[in-house]
């Protein structure tokens, strides 16, 4: 039984009521815990464990948490510790792959603590009693959101709770939005996680409110920055692809569910993968349009998010990359464009995103000719303004109110939502006060003179700029290998034999050029996938010429540069932590380290993030002499805005459904199957084989499963302890599954299917199974909820059948291929049958589900012998198997003496005229290899295969070749 918890005086830092509050409905009963984000979840669990770890004589077991979690609760018990002066406090240890030995953890085990270990290691334990459930003082859930009835957690606590019913159990989670999906969704997470009570803390919450919202509330600037007119040109475009490619889904999909396909919806960085789980039950059945749009949709999000954090230049290479992923292979005939890339917004997509880098001029050289020229354009991001005018005046501010006024230091921290945005601030930083050395005249000088001290990123995108046309030369000279085109000439058009002999690189729209404007309308080019200008090559050395660094910029660069490592003392010291200016990516909860560790008085928000905003709440509001000034920046009008809205918008929404659902929702009734029906058990003792309904004294136990630990990555065991079968993981070299001392199951998943194919693998497992079992298995298990066929117009996961098609859906293509492509669903089909023909006896086993294969399972270990775990073990191994003869759980000695022999040499007698199934057994037994079969004449075969068997196998080998 657990261990009673010893009177230990034990200091929380739960400064907050609701925290407090939380707190005490912890210790007095399990529940699950739902907590809006950013409301200092690690610091409530931590404290929860603390309070346990500093009883001590306790084993608590953290389910759930990934490294980054275990590092921040491990420093956050250490830091209690230490305050707390506990002589039986441990601290937090870690059991994964790097300590999953058996006695390295069976140590562990035996002295106690707070352990986090992972799921898998953790259920194997469990089962193999290598961690005894009645010892475990409680266990603790995180993500408690991601926890289903075929996860490891579930079965992790449906085993704790079998044997243990006075520990405590307690969940956690800080995502609503998975509570509201489906029937009933929250009773039916408490049932997976065999508890009864829910307790919800929403942003809302009366007390959560009090607490955020007091005297010590943070002070918030909102900026919201306009866009610049072509960066709202171009989202316009990209929301008009988006739009009109929701209306084609919804026109080209009418059986289904549609009611979320909305631009609102299609916001959203999740809305093309939830339409692609949705129509994977049908994925073979949608026409490739369908599928093209889906995968279109995710390339639109990027280029949304690209627009608002790349800068101009990067903006356009990330375009040219776009463009160059969709363009067709070199010398294919016929290609699936992206429909979007036709439309006329997208022609405004790329002409403007590449007028923001750079665009073209015109200068008179002479009086019958104009000559285009290319002149950097490089506009910067409108939010670089605003950040630069923000650390103004915070200098400002700071110089007027130090530091020392309060517990706060000066550190400036910017946060923004990935680490390359992080780059770019700190380069923006870096360079916005370096100049482009330029010779001004004296009626420039007083102009000159005001805009010294304003910041700039020019030099920054000078430099990109510098490194994009250098790519992009670079790409074009590999498009032209590819395709087989040849320089153009510098001015003018091409000649009609070089327009003849190549065309431009699929993947580029040509402006009509030689007396035309460069700004005219673009014709479109046949096969053509984006309407874009090709420079040519004179103009961009013209231009990088033009943007080539300055003395000043070289000279400010040597400055930073260092020839050697002589006196390296004097390149390094201690920065005062007022003078620090800190940019880092949003990282969940450990953002909270960050508050603490930091302890800044300037936080700017580079782009929102409800989480962020309310860890800033807790963190000002936990400590009364901080003093936080915060600036929230977005761009209005934009996606961004409307992100942040509608995150903050569903949350709430969740946080509704599920007290509604709670208030209706009648007791939890966890259902325990180790207390199983005794009419069951006593029927289970009855072999119906024997007449009259015999009793068998030694089948009173529950059927018992022999399973691979790897195998613990399905939902497979699961669902047999599910189903009242004892499940003993152990590492098998044969199979995956034993059901019986006769049969061996080999389990492939689709996909691993097709690999198994590629590398041989499955028939070299096939092959040992029948060294060892008589009756091997092969189990192929494909989820019902995916679509799956071996249908020749379908495609086997992300990988697209060689097959064309043609307007109609119709397959256009020969299968000459398919026999060489195991991934092709004809391939597939022609290696299966040559596996069956290779291995007559092998039997096969298609599952559309996990919960079919344990019934499956169920029937044939009905009336069936138990496996033994033991002989299962040592099959497979480096010894010699004829030990075993006498071990009732193996074959006979016949079989083992089959196994024993090589398996090829039995294929070959097997294709022997008059070699029977029994004739094959004798001749094993009896002969040392097929020579001595070879040479044997009528009268010595006749013993053992009979004499009209003996005359045709001595017939077959004395058979001359030649006649």
């Amino acid at each position: 039984m657990p261990p009673e918890r010893a009177n230990v005086p034990v200091k929380l830092s739960l400064p907050l009521q609701y925290q407090q509050d939380i707190f005490t409905e912890l210790r007095a009963e399990d529940e699950l815990v739902i907590l809006a984000r950013g409301l200092g979840l690690l610091q409530l669990i931590t404290n929860f464990l603390h309070f346990h770890d500093a009883a001590g004589n306790n084993l608590v077991l953290v389910v759930g948490a990934d490294e980054r979690e275990n590092e921040w609760i491990g420093e956050a018990l250490s830091e209690h510790n230490d305050r707390s002066k506990s002589p039986l406090a441990r601290g937090l240890r870690i059991i994964n792959t790097e300590k999953a030995t058996v006695p390295v953890r069976e140590g562990i085990y035996s002295r106690g603590g707070i352990l986090s270990v992972t799921s898998r290691i953790l259920v194997t334990d469990l089962l193999s009693k290598l961690l005894d459930p009645e010892k475990v003082t409680g266990i603790v859930i995180l993500h408690a959101d991601r926890v289903i009835a075929t996860s490891l957690e579930a079965f992790i606590v449906r085993i704790y709770r079998q044997s243990n019913k006075r520990g405590f159990l307690k969940a956690f989670s800080e995502s609503p939005e998975p509570f509201t999906t489906g029937f009933a969704p929250l009773a039916n997470m408490l049932r997976n996680l065999f508890l009864q009570k829910a307790s919800l803390w929403p942003r809302f919450h009366v007390t959560v409110s009090e607490a955020l919202e007091g005297d010590r509330k943070a002070e918030v600037i909102e900026l919201e920055v306009p866009m610049s007119s072509k960066m709202r040109d171009i989202q316009n475009a990209v929301l008009e692809c988006v739009e009109l490619s929701v209306a084609e889904l919804r026109k080209s999909n009418t059986g289904l569910d549609m009611e979320q396909w909305t631009m609102d919806s299609a916001l959203h960085r999740n809305f093309a993968p939830a339409i692609r789980r949705q129509l994977q039950t049908i994925w073979h059945r949608v026409t490739p349009r369908t599928k093209q749009i889906v995968s279109d949709l995710e390339a639109l999000q990027s280029i949304l998010h690209a627009l608002l954090t790349y800068d101009s230049v990067a903006f356009v290479k990330f375009l040219d990359t776009i463009a160059a992923a969709n363009a067709p292979p070199p010398g294919a005939n016929s290609y699936n464009y992206s429909p979007w890339l036709f439309l006329d917004a997208a022609h405004v997509l790329f002409q403007t995103a590449k007028s923001r880098a750079y665009e073209g001029k015109f200068d008179a050289t002479s009086s019958a000719t104009f000559s285009a020229a290319l002149k950097p354009v490089l506009e910067p991001l409108p939010k670089w303004d605003v950040l630069a005018e923000i650390l103004q005046e915070i200098e400002h501010d700071a110089y007027l109110h130090p530091a020392n006024a309060d517990e706060s230091n000066g550190t400036i921290l910017i946060m923004c939502s990935e680490l390359k945005t992080c780059h770019q601030l700190r380069e923006f930083i870096d360079t916005m006060h370096t100049k482009i050395g330029q010779v001004s005249t004296k009626n420039d000088e007083d102009e000159d003179k005001m805009d010294e001290d304003k910041p700039s990123g020019e030099v920054m995108m000078r430099r990109h700029l510098r490194s994009y046309l250098n790519w992009k030369r670079s790409l074009a000279n590999v498009n032209k290998n590819l395709s087989g085109t040849r320089d153009e000439p510098a001015s003018g058009s091409a000649s009609p034999a070089q327009r003849q002999q190549g065309r431009a690189p699929p993947h580029k729209r040509r402006r009509v050029r030689g007396g035309g404007a460069v700004n005219s309308a673009a014709a479109r080019v046949p096969h053509a996938s984006v309407q874009t200008e090709v420079e040519q090559p004179t103009e961009v050395v013209n231009l990088l010429n033009e943007i080539q660094p300055t003395e000043i910029e070289e000279a400010q660069k040597m400055e930073i540069e260092i020839d050697d490592l002589e006196d390296m003392e004097d390149y390094y010291e201690f920065y005062d932590i007022n003078d620090l200016v800190i940019v880092h990516p949003y990282d969940g909860d450990m953002d909270e380290r960050i508050l603490e560790e930091v302890r800044p008085r300037y936080i700017i928000m580079y782009e929102p993030d409800t989480a962020f905003i309310r860890r800033v709440e807790v963190y000002r509001s936990s400590h009364s002499g901080r003093n936080v000034k915060v600036y929230f920046m977005y761009y209005g009008g934009s996606v961004e805005e409307q992100r942040y809205l509608s995150a903050v918008r569903r949350e709430k929404e969740s946080f509704t459904k599920l007290i509604k659902e709670k208030g209706s929702m009648a007791m939890t009734l966890t259902h325990d199957k180790s207390a199983e029906d005794p009419q069951e058990q006593f029927l289970r003792t009855v072999n119906t084989r024997i007449a009259g309904g015999g009793r068998l004294a030694a089948t009173a136990s529950p059927p018992q499963v022999v399973v691979d630990i790897r195998e613990f990555r399905s939902a497979l065991p699961s669902l047999l302890h599910g189903n009242n079968m004892v499940v003993v993981p152990v590492q098998l070299t044969v199979g995956d599954y034993v059901l019986t001392p006769d049969i061996c199951v080999e389990r492939k998943s689709i996909q691993d299917l097709m690999q198994s194919f590629r590398n041989g693998r499955l028939y070299n497992q096939t092959e040992t199974m029948f060294q060892y079992y008589k009756n091997p298995l092969l189990l192929i298990e494909f989820d019902q909820n995916k679509a799956f066929t071996f249908d020749a117009f379908a495609t086997t996961g992300n990988i697209r059948t060689e097959s064309g098609f043609s307007s109609t859906g119709a397959a256009t293509s020969s299968s000459s291929s398919s026999i060489a492509n195991p991934s092709n669903p004809k391939g597939a089909q022609h290696l299966l049958v040559l596996l069956t023909l290779a291995f007559p006896r092998l039997k096969i086993i298609w599952s559309s589900s996990p919960y079919q294969t344990a019934e499956i399972f169920a029937e044939i270990k009905k009336n069936a012998s138990e496996p033994d775990p033991l002989r299962a073990v040592q099959y497979g191994l480096d010894e010699d198997i004829t030990d075993l003869r006498g071990s009732e759980n193996v074959m006979s000695a016949t079989g083992i003496q089959q196994r024993i022999f090589n398996q090829l040499p039995q294929d070959m007698l097997r294709a022997v005229p008059g070699v029977t199934p029994q004739a094959l057994e004798r001749l094993i037994l009896e002969t040392d290899n097929i020579s001595e079969i070879a040479n044997m004449d009528v009268e010595q075969l006749d013993p053992l295969v009979g004499q009209e068997a003996a005359r045709r196998i001595v017939a077959f080998f004395r058979k001359s070749v030649f006649d």
